[in-house]
Parts: C-alpha cells; structure tokens; sequence
C-alpha cells in the first residue's frame, strides 16, 4: 500500500474512474479533481460511505481546483494521475472536433501535475486521445514512457464484445486486438484475433469480420449518439483503471495503449496504439506483434496521419 492515485476530473468518465480505482482496494488514496466547486468533494463522501458495503478501505478525497493551480497541492505524491479533464462530444462531433478547446484544458492540467506529482506516471483519455497524449507529454516534459494514453484497452474490449455477440458465445472465449490511431485510422488486427483459440478467420467471413471492424471504430460515435448528452464511460473507466492498477502493481502486463513510439515496426517519433508491457515507470517497452502486411500498411498510414495532427498540438 502506501499508493496513491489520481483522477482529473469529476464528469461520469472520471468519477467511475474513480470509484473502480477506489473498490480495487490497492491504494491508499484515490484523489478526484475538478473546476466545479464542491463536486469532487461531494463524489468523495459519497465513495467513501460506500466502502463499509463494499469491502475497500482505500480513502477517497475531493479537491476542486482553481484558474491558478489552486488545489492541486492535493495530488502531491501521486503515483499515477489520469487526466480525464477536458469536454465530451456532442452526437454528430467527430474527436478532432474537440482538439482546440480540449488542448488548452490538457495542456494547464499537464502543467500542474509537472509541478505537484513530478514523478507520476500519466495517463491520458481526453480527446482526440493520440493528440492530447501527445500534448501532455510536452507539457510536463516527462520522460516519454511515462506519459501514455488509454485507447486500444477500449477498442480492443468493444471489438471483443461485438465478436463475441456476432457469435453467441462467452466474451472471456474471444481474443481481440487493435492498433493504430482512437478514431478513424484505428487498425484492428483479425490476424491475432482468436475465437476458442481458433483464428476470427475461421470462425466469420471476411465481410462480417470487416462490419465488425467498421462498428468497433464507430463504437464511440454509436454511444454519443444514443446518450445525446455526453459520450461513454462505462467501457472507458475500465480501461483507464486496469492500466492505473497495471502502474501501480507493476504487473509488466501487455495492453493496448497510446505509447511513444521509436523504432518498432520501422516508425519512428510518434505517440500510437501499440502493445506495451505496463509497469512502475508506465511504458516498460513496446511489445511488436507479427501482423500480416494489409495490417503493418495500415498501421504506418495511422502513424503517419497521427504524426500530422501531433505536430499541430506543440503550439496549443
């Protein structure tokens, strides 16, 4: 114990973050920021008058934070802090409809977090995800492995969840994987993808495996839609916090994540959706998969599209 994490802000995203963070019980602290006055406080009585039914003891604390960095002396000492801050999308907003608005959110939080957690490890889920992963780690001028971003742990468990209900069977029996950018370069990977142990290939044809595809990188805009308010967070807070967990514990687990990239697959320089063994120090190194050569075509073109676009954030 004696771990502490936290979760910049308190909107559904952050604090289900939160609250899966808190039950897993592997922390001593869970700290909940936000710019609403009272709202992470409030979120943080209520978390912590639910731990004598559900069995954690790890301490809740909500801070609302100021214009000026006021507040953010609370996250002092945090292993890992998520930065979740920033707006949703509307239904019809594509993610890099929220570049400009949502830089200048990441880029103060980021600032802060360089100031008050120097040694934390970073994980960013604001979107455009590639982008603001990209952004935080110029902000804080961390050590690249230590600034990731949550977005293939996501894709992968939609693209799973689809397979699974395509084929009636248990979602634990289905294997999936996804590369590439969080939006519409995401490079899902069938040749790795596996259904009982028994390649995807075998067990749908190509044109279901391709609709599965299209809905998995769909999968965001398709709750967006549904909400009318606000985008998902259900699937998303699971993923944020087992990479969270994954840092704190340092499991060496290989997940998707948006990891610094500098050499594998023959890409150089650039924030992706890779696999990465997570660790006490975030990116413990880039785990390169074999994949077939329309997957690796598809993989570079992502790269380069995220290049163009992370090379814009430098002077947000």
């Amino acid at each position: 114990m004696g771990k502490k994490v936290t979760v910049v802000g308190a909107g559904f995203y952050g604090s289900t973050t939160a609250q899966r963070l808190a039950e897993y019980d592997v922390f001593d602290t869970v700290v909940i920021t936000d710019i609403v006055e009272g709202k992470p406080a409030g979120l943080a009585l209520d978390l912590n008058q639910s731990r004598a039914i559900e069995g954690f003891e790890t301490k809740v604390v909500g801070v609302t934070t100021g214009p000026n960095g006021e507040g953010y002396e609370a996250i002092e000492g945090s292993d890992v802090v998520v930065i979740t801050a920033g707006l949703p999308r509307k239904p019809g907003m594509s993610r890099m409809d929220l570049l400009e608005t949502n830089a200048k959110i990441v880029r103060q939080v980021a600032e802060n977090v360089a100031k008050y957690a120097p040694s934390a490890v970073v994980i960013v889920v604001s979107n455009p995800l590639d982008e603001m992963t990209a952004l935080a780690q110029l902000a804080t001028q961390f050590p690249k492995n230590r600034v990731l971003g949550q977005a293939g742990m996501l894709d992968t468990a939609r693209f799973s969840n689809f397979v699974a209900e395509a084929l009636n069977v248990p979602v634990a029996s289905v294997r999936t994987l996804t590369l590439g950018s969080h939006g519409d370069t995401m490079v899902p990977v069938p040749s790795k993808s596996t259904v009982n142990g028994r390649p995807l290939r075998d067990a749908m044809p190509a044109e279901q495996i391709e609709e599965l595809v299209v809905k998995t990188r769909n999968g965001g805009a398709e709750v967006v839609a549904l909400l009318k308010t606000g985008s998902a967070y259900y699937a998303p807070s699971a993923a944020a916090a087992r990479m969270a967990k994954a840092v704190a514990e340092d499991s060496g687990e290989v997940m998707p994540v948006c990891a610094w990239v500098d050499g594998e697959y023959g890409i150089d320089g650039v924030y992706l959706g890779v696999e990465a063994e997570i660790g006490a120090e975030g990116v413990k190194r880039v785990v390169e998969t074999d994949l077939d050569a329309d997957e690796r075509a598809s993989l570079l073109a992502a790269a380069e599209a995220v290049r163009a676009k992370q090379g814009d954030v430098a002077n947000m």
